[in-house]
């Protein structure tokens, strides 16, 4: 039944999307004609209002629609520009998560339930909701004369995302199936990616200790810190941490009364995130204005880390190489780069992708130093990438959408703003630690930890290797046997499917035939 449940939740969604026009303002071109017809037919069914407007709002209206998932959703997709394109990339990532207040006593009641404990016990004083987003709401409270957050999950939020990411996996199945150009992209892979993030935001004891983990890696950084965590009283649902006393980073005319020096903030943002992402391989990644702070003293505080990226010391040294090599206009090193990483196919030829990559350095010679973006250079990289087959990197793309973001809040606070100058001392920084003699050393232990496992591990591999051989020995005398249960239940399972997937048809048919006449 759940296989039915999906195709319902499916076509509600399908039909939302018709209604509020986002079907129509797809795009069509390299599409099988069937796509372009099915447009056309749905086009009538649209809303009057909604043909009238622009793509994002009709976007906005139908994700409202469909609920605190699908925003989740939308956000998420906002992040794989090489999923869905970058045009729809922007207009996702302009979803608003903002959500309607759950009652107050329903967020005390899951915060005792979370923390076994009565809410008079945890806080002296607990205010009423001052935002709420599609995972949780934020409390103001206080604990021992100190104002702190309180955040609180939004009830029901599981369940109703577990339903729906059913439908995204059955529509992310029939894309594979129907649509071979579209696995490159890996779409289950991309849904399953979806489910674990979004698991993971809905646990706050997990955003506590991402936002405990990135604190310990930046307590020496200047001008840039993150909350701290108060874990007595976070839980799986609630999670109580430091008050930001300060102005948001969009507020551009409170920044300036406050004295603050705005190019000095952007270059510490942009450095900032650069340590994060080169010397410690984990990054805040949804650094959008609403999350940034600057308090009285000019430091700017992080907060919100339900989403993070993390790059291990092959994607680290893949960035600062491809960066460093466009600087210097080494496109073949920038091409040997991905063959190295393995993250082109070896059946290509690296003159030929260096020659792609030269396409897009070169142009950038010769510009203003102001006017070129990292973050452009990595999607220019990415979309040339495509014609050789590189497979879908979700933790570089992530990297690319939230440089995105960290270069657009700079360039707000100084539309001037000289990125690469900005980011010289910490990638230089970092090259010269990671790509010369320090690498060799490094490279060298990791060699001799590697063989130490290794050889600890050699009799175990011998017994396992010795057992698989005696196994296939016993299968080649008497063949590949089922045990009669285990048949069984592959016939019944069998049949289950088959028939399930007829009545689901029929249910899919009679839905679209009520739907139709319903309209009529």
């Amino acid at each position: 039944m759940s296989t039915i449940g999906a195709y319902f939740r499916l076509v509600r969604v399908g039909w939302v999307l018709v209604r509020e026009g986002v079907v129509s303002a797809l795009p069509t071109q390299d599409m099988p004609p069937s796509i372009s017809l099915f447009k056309t037919l749905t086009e009538p069914f649209a809303r009057f209002r909604a043909k009238k407007e622009a793509r994002s709002i009709r976007l906005s209206r139908a994700v409202d629609r469909l609920g605190p998932s699908y925003v989740k959703i939308g956000q998420f997709l906002a992040t794989r520009p090489d999923v869905v394109g970058v045009d729809w990339a922007v207009d996702l990532s302009m979803l608003q998560d903002q959500m309607a207040y759950f009652p107050t006593e329903t967020a005390k009641t899951a915060i005792e339930l979370s923390l076994g404990r009565p809410i008079a016990d945890l806080y002296s004083e607990f205010g009423q909701p001052i935002a709420a987003a599609s995972i949780a709401q934020v409390h103001p409270a206080v604990v021992a004369d100190k104002k702190v957050a309180v955040k609180v999950v939004r009830p029901g939020v599981r369940q109703r995302f577990a339903h729906d990411i059913e439908s995204m996996y059955l529509l992310a199945r029939m894309q594979e199936r129907f649509m071979p150009s579209s696995r490159r992209l890996r779409p289950v892979e991309v849904t399953r990616t979806l489910e674990q993030t979004t698991k993971v935001e809905m646990d706050l004891r997990l955003e506590a200790a991402a936002l405990t983990e990135i604190a310990e890696n930046t307590k020496h950084d200047p001008g840039f810190r993150f909350p701290t965590v108060d874990w007595e009283r976070t839980g799986r649902d609630v999670i109580t941490m430091e008050w930001i006393d300060g102005l948001k980073m969009s507020d551009l005319e409170g920044l300036r009364s406050a004295g603050h020096d705005l190019d000095r903030l952007a270059e510490t943002l942009i450095q900032s995130f650069l340590r994060h992402t080169l010397r410690d391989g984990f990054f805040h990644a949804d650094m959008h204005p609403g999350n940034l702070f600057v308090d009285k003293t000019g430091t700017i505080v992080a907060v919100d880390m339900g989403i993070v990226g993390r790059l291990g010391r092959k994607e680290r040294r893949f960035l600062a190489e491809i960066l460093f090599g466009f600087i210097t206009r080494d496109y073949m090193r920038v091409a040997e780069v991905h063959f190295e990483a393995g993250y082109v196919p070896a059946h290509h030829d690296v003159s030929s992708f260096a020659q792609a990559i030269r396409a897009i350095g070169e142009p950038i010679h010769g510009q203003p130093a102001e006017t070129i973006s990292m973050a452009r250079l990595l999607a220019l990289l990415f979309e040339v990438t495509d014609l050789f087959e590189m497979q879908t990197r979700p933790e570089l793309i992530l990297l690319q959408k939230t440089m995105v973001v960290v270069e657009g809040v700079a360039r707000i606070l100084n539309p001037r703003f000289n990125m690469w100058k900005a980011a010289e001392p910490v990638v230089g920084d970092w090259i010269r630690d990671n790509l010369g003699p320090k690498r060799m050393l490094s490279d060298l232990q990791d060699g001799v930890k590697a063989v130490v496992k290794l050889a600890e591990a050699l009799p175990q591999i011998a017994a396992e290797t010795e057992k698989l051989h005696h196994e296939v020995v016993r299968m080649s005398e008497r063949g590949l046997r089922f045990d009669p249960e285990t048949a069984e239940a592959i016939g019944r399972s069998e049949a289950r499917h088959s028939r399930s997937g007829r009545i689901a048809l029929w249910i899919i048919a009679l839905c679209l035939v009520y739907l139709a006449f319903a309209i009529g």
